[in-house]
């Protein structure tokens, strides 16, 4: 990924917030012909770039007809990485939903990713019973809000922002190389 790139070339540290993308979206999930009704054209065309972006980038991904609601999947992603394994996690929350169609919000299948990176399930389980990361969520959705974030991925770097899948090298002058 390109954010992988810029480590390794750049020593660029990343920390990772969470948005509130569809918070509306039920816990079953939602086909996105209902979460985006009268729209199909754009539905259809950023499947489209989508799975093109995901193929330069070497991501695997499907093209999918439905949504879930996220919210859980970034509370047990806090844990993760406070566990140390926040990349590893959120590489398998990507395949379980963009490449499997599993539902991430459903608690089962989150502990099963999470034993998947080498979490315990039963902390996982636990984690997600009370809540426990809640707060940082709620936090970063703040911030979000704050800084006028409206889409996913934002960028931001000493006050500059880069919204969307954008060439390497926007991301170069991103971070005052290019």
């Amino acid at each position: 990924m390109r954010t992988d790139r810029l480590r390794r070339e750049y020593g660029v540290e990343l920390r990772w917030s969470v948005f509130p993308l569809h918070p509306e979206t039920p816990e079953e999930g939602m086909e996105l012909s209902e979460l985006f009704a009268g729209r199909e054209e754009m539905i259809r065309a950023t499947q489209i770039r989508l799975l093109r972006l995901a193929g330069e980038e070497g991501l695997p991904m499907a093209e999918r007809s439905r949504t879930a609601n996220s919210r859980r999947a970034q509370e047990l992603g806090k844990w993760a990485q406070e566990q140390g394994k926040g990349d590893s996690f959120r590489m398998a929350v990507y395949r379980a939903f963009f490449v499997e169609g599993r539902n991430i919000a459903k608690a089962g299948e989150l502990t099963r990713i999470a034993e998947g990176v080498g979490l315990p399930e039963e902390e996982a389980r636990e984690i997600l019973a009370k809540g426990s990361f809640a707060g940082e969520v709620d936090a970063d959705w703040r911030r979000a809000g704050e800084l006028g974030f409206t889409a996913v991925p934002t960028h931001l770097c000493e006050g500059r922002r880069l919204v969307g899948f954008s060439p390497y090298e926007d991301f170069l002058r991103l971070i005052g190389r290019g």
